[in-house]
Parts: structure tokens; C-alpha cells; sequence
């Protein structure tokens, strides 16, 4: 049997140590030059070996401070529903409320922003068109679970008390409460959810490895008149959370 390769064999040494309770959650990692001086490997073996316990959720990175052993972990249950989204504006406060977890957001929001043409074509709408863009990062007490970028037209919420998301009085209501302020309807929601790999700059934000998987969800919310208001890029750690589609039955 061939031998394995030099990181796989640094993970499981460290992988050990933590096992012991050598290193317990919390406790910050020698550096990767100490490690490596210590199983005579190169930095970048090392780097490789703590990327896949980071992907495992054994060890987390945080920037400019090192890499730590990570608290346990319970895989979240993250609901797509319908049925949430009309009974509470913020359908992920209302899931982490009844996983006992305090929901909370961070936000960036860029105002008359010309659109894209994946985008565009997602809005219906012209390449270049304005838009106003939100990034998100969702958390769940303090730790990062859930990414979000949206783009609504500016032609809809421009000159609205509606405009910004995240800012009057309907501030984080969510898009089909605050949509319903300036009259229009919106009726259902597209989403189509895919496995892939993260991003340097998602793995970065979640705190996971570059090589980990996510669900990649485009969402977009559809107007009673077919207009396409408002679409997004929500990205899941697949390591953290497990997404989960509630599909209400309509009676006759």
C-alpha cells in the first residue's frame, strides 16, 4: 500500500493531540513553523494538514491571531420555508430562536450599484441597471453560519421609505414584508440550491477551510405580476449546517 501523503500523516498526528486532550477547545496552536520543525515537514504541509481539520471542524483559522482547536460544533438545521417567510420577517431569527440560538446579522449595503449580466438577467431587468446590493453574514450566538448577497432593482424601492434593507422603519423586516409596504406582492420564490466548493473570501467570513463545501442557494422572490424583485447568493457551510426545505400543501 502506498504511504500516505505528509499532511494526511500531520493531521493525524495533531488530530491526536487534540483527541488526548494535549490541546483543549480554545487553546491556540503552536505555529506552523514550530509544527513543522517538530515533524520535520515544510510550512505548507502544515497549512495543508490544519485546512482539512478546519474543513472537519476540529481546528478554526482566525485572521492575523493563528489557528485554534475549535469548540464542538452541532450541525444546524437550516429551514427553507415558505410558511416562515409570511409569518415572521426574518425567517432565520425565527430558526435560530427555536434552536434555543440568538440570530443576528452584519451588513454592507451599496446603493445605486450597476448590475451585472448574471445578475441582470436574474432581475429581468438590463445589464447596468441600478441596484441596491446587501452583503450579509448571519450568525448564530456570535459564530458565522450563514452568507447572503442580494440585489433588488433600484427602479422598485428607489425614492421609497423601503430603499435600504437594513435601514427605516421596516429595517430588517425581510423582503416580502417590506415589498407589501410599497405595494407589491410577492407571490413565490425561486431557489435553486448546489453543492460546490467555498471561495477564499467565503471560507475566510465562515471560518472554515477554502476547500469546503457549501450549498450555494440562488433564491429569487417573484412579484404577483411575474417581476422578478429581488434575487440572491446564499452560501451555507455543509460542514455546520444541514439545509432543510419546509413545502406547504395546499387544501382545496
Amino acid at each position: 500500500m502506498p504511504e500516505q501523503p505528509p499532511y494526511l500523516t500531520v493531521a493525524d498526528r495533531l488530530r491526536q493531540r487534540i483527541a488526548s486532550g494535549e490541546w483543549s477547545p480554545g487553546d491556540r496552536l503552536p505555529s506552523r513553523s514550530q509544527i513543522g520543525s517538530e515533524y520535520q515537514v515544510g510550512e505548507n504541509v502544515v497549512r495543508r494538514a490544519q485546512e482539512l481539520l478546519i474543513a472537519q471542524g476540529l481546528l478554526e483559522g482566525r485572521a492575523g491571531s493563528g489557528t485554534y482547536v475549535a469548540e464542538p460544533r452541532d450541525r444546524l438545521r437550516m429551514v427553507r420555508s415558505w410558511c416562515r417567510e409570511q409569518r415572521d420577517g426574518s425567517p432565520f431569527r425565527a430558526d435560530m430562536t427555536g434552536l434555543g440560538k440568538r440570530g443576528t446579522w452584519e451588513h454592507r449595503t451599496e446603493a445605486k450599484v450597476p448590475a451585472p449580466a448574471d445578475i441582470a438577467a436574474r432581475l429581468g431587468i438590463s445589464e447596468g441597471d441600478l441596484c441596491v446590493r446587501t452583503e450579509y453574514e448571519f450568525l448564530a450566538d456570535g459564530k458565522p453560519v450563514q452568507l447572503s448577497t442580494s440585489w433588488e432593482p433600484y427602479s422598485i424601492t428607489g425614492g421609497t421609505i423601503v430603499v435600504l434593507p437594513e435601514g427605516g422603519p421596516h429595517a430588517g423586516r425581510g423582503v416580502v414584508e417590506r415589498m407589501a409596504e410599497i405595494g407589491v406582492v410577492i407571490t413565490h420564490v425561486v431557489e435553486q440550491p448546489e453543492p460546490r466548493k467555498a471561495t477564499n473570501a467565503e471560507a475566510h467570513l465562515l471560518g472554515v477551510s477554502k476547500n469546503s463545501l457549501v450549498t450555494h442557494i440562488q433564491r429569487t422572490y417573484m412579484a404577483e405580476d411575474g417581476r422578478p424583485v429581488e434575487t440572491a447568493d446564499i452560501v451555507i457551510p455543509a460542514a455546520h449546517c444541514e439545509v432543510v426545505y419546509e413545502i406547504p400543501i395546499d387544501r382545496v
